[in-house]
């Protein structure tokens, strides 16, 4: 192992148990609120070939949950004639259970819904279902409000009634599904070890979900990626072929494979996305996963026109950004997310719909919790909730200044300090040795996979370097390469996508820089080396 690698672990106080977690330390999945609820119901339903719906959400956690729970009752026994998913429409239904839902449930004679990632504030809608004698098993990770709805079950880690491991209430939808596949597993309907394969969905749900991967979710990652480099989804394997995934790893699940499956339900349908988890058809896969391919180019055309007319009107200096516009309502939460990363704040954006109401998407970080912002303005907005991070809202327009001054007020209430430091880059380590960054090294890392909150990429300082060349790339000269070397001239090449101006503007003489990176290879024409992909640079 490398001295390197060593340095790294002490630093992070990790034990061989991370490096290599067993899957026996799942918890028992009868840990969870309702599971032995929802088990049972699930049993009767399947003996009694009753009609079983399925209903998701339109994100990569909904439609990778939705794929799981259906391919875990079919291991359990239920015939594929007496099942069913259906997703919502971003667009026409918004988030959780729809009006639509009952709708379907009654036409298709269903008598159980199971819902995956969704589920725990719909009371109307489950109310309804109970009026037509349908029951409903909820599997979720939303907050909860204090008084539940009256469904057969709730397998949802955030309940407010009970207690339960901080690990599990970091699953992400997907991750509760699995949970009950688990359990169908203990009860004997899953062949042991069957459930494994699911684990390919676990790893890309949690992920696109940005849910920490840490405890459970470390152990169902590292078993997801060996998962996922054998699937036996032929619509995966074609999405990444589509995709140019030539490395499975964090970088290409979470900037390849996952925005792929999201443009689904952002611009479109999520039934693309789904039915290409679900195909068994090589010619519906490649089908599917090119339009996938499409949709993407079309999101990030539609979440550049967006970012750029937000840039050139100018942000408001308001603790809380909120922007409004007319725009594809698919992409308001990349946009918000993109406006976080370059301001350094939580941002709403709201777009027009029909009507008089504005449908917005927030991104936040650090101490200020959006499902509980939303919660305490709820008088200046039609409806909104989520989780800490990330919200979606409705607000009249003749309440959007109300809207944005209520969220600001209560945000300056809080007293929250500078939440900045949330946003700092953290070096793992100092290094003035390039000779210690190897292939061996870069191997090491991999044990490390997957990335994510709670577990991020290793970010190494770079200390006492020198500039031997500086210059910009790319048609437009937005990308930057930066080739240092050490005090004992050892080189590395450092690469910057869109750099910021005051990085493009370095002037080739200056040595006193202490970039920040982090590693990845490099394979041209067969050669494979080391290079970096630069995070910060700080001057000295």
């Amino acid at each position: 192992m490398n001295k390197l690698f060593i340095r790294l672990l002490k630093a992070r106080n990790l034990s061989p148990d991370f490096l290599h977690p067993k899957y026996e330390d799942l918890s028992d999945p009868f840990d969870m609120p309702d599971m032995k609820k929802a088990v049972e119901r699930i049993k009767k339903a399947i003996k009694g070939h009753e009609k079983i719906l399925i209903y998701g959400d339109y994100d990569a956690d909904g439609v990778t949950a939705s794929t799981l729970m259906e391919q875990a009752l079919k291991l359990a026994g239920a015939a594929p004639s007496n099942l069913d998913i259906m997703l919502p429409d971003r667009f026409a239904d918004g988030y959780g259970m729809s009006p639509r839902l009952v709708e379907r449930a009654k036409k298709q004679g269903a008598s159980l819904i199971i819902t995956v990632d969704c589920g725990s504030r719909n009371h109307k809608i489950i109310n309804s279902l109970n009026e037509l004698n349908i029951d409903s098993v909820v599997t979720d990770h939303h907050e909860t409000d204090v008084e539940l709805p009256k469904a057969v079950a709730i397998v949802n880690p955030k309940r407010k009634d009970c207690q339960i491991s901080p690990e599990l209430r970091d699953l992400a939808g997907v991750g509760v599904a699995f949970k009950v596949a688990s359990a169908l597993v203990q009860e004997g309907l899953i062949k042991e070890g069957q459930e494994k394969w699911l684990l390919d969905l676990v790893l890309i749900g949690t992920m696109c979900d940005s849910m920490p991967i840490t405890g459970e979710n470390r152990i169902l990652g590292y078993y997801g990626i060996k998962v996922l480099e054998k699937t036996r989804r032929r619509g995966l394997r074609e999405l990444m072929k589509n995709a140019g995934v030539n490395k499975l790893n964090s970088e290409s699940i979470g900037f390849q494979i996952g925005p792929r499956i999201n443009a689904a339900g952002r611009l479109e349908s999520a039934e693309i996305a789904l039915n290409l988890l679900r195909t068994d058809s090589a010619s519906e896969a490649a089908s599917l996963a090119s339009r996938l391919e499409e949709l993407n180019k079309k999101r990030k055309a539609e979440q550049l026109t967006a970012v750029k007319e937000i840039e050139k009107r100018g942000v408001s200096k308001s603790p809380v950004i909120v922007e409004s516009g007319n725009w594809h309502e698919g992409i308001i939460g990349i946009v918000a997310g993109r406006l976080l990363e370059t301001y350094k704040r939580p941002a709403f954006v709201l777009t027009e719909t029909t009507g008089d109401v504005l449908k917005g998407s927030g991104r936040s970080f650090g101490e200020f919790n959006l499902a509980s912002a939303l919660a305490n303005v709820g008088d200046s907005i039609v409806s909104g909730g989520g989780h800490a991070g990330a919200a979606g809202v409705r607000v009249k327009k003749a309440n959007l200044q109300l809207f944005t001054e209520k969220l600001n007020d209560y945000y300056k209430n809080l007293n929250l300090g500078d939440q900045s430091k949330f946003l700092v880059n953290h070096p793992d380590l100092e290094v003035d040795d390039f000779s210690d960054f190897t292939l061996d090294f870069l191997q090491d890392l991999k044990l490390l996979e997957p990335f994510g909150p709670g577990n991020e990429e290793p970010i190494f300082r770079l200390k006492n370097v020198s500039i031997r060349e500086i210059r910009s790339m790319g048609a437009e000269g937005k990308h930057l390469r930066v080739d240092l070397k050490d005090r004992s001239g050892k080189p590395l090449k450092l690469v910057a996508f869109y750099a910021p101006e005051s990085w493009l503007n370095l002037d080739p003489g200056y040595d006193h820089i202490e970039p920040l990176v982090k590693l990845v290879e490099n394979d041209f024409n067969g050669v494979r080396s080391v290079e970096a992909r630069i995070v910060d640079i700080d001057m000295i």
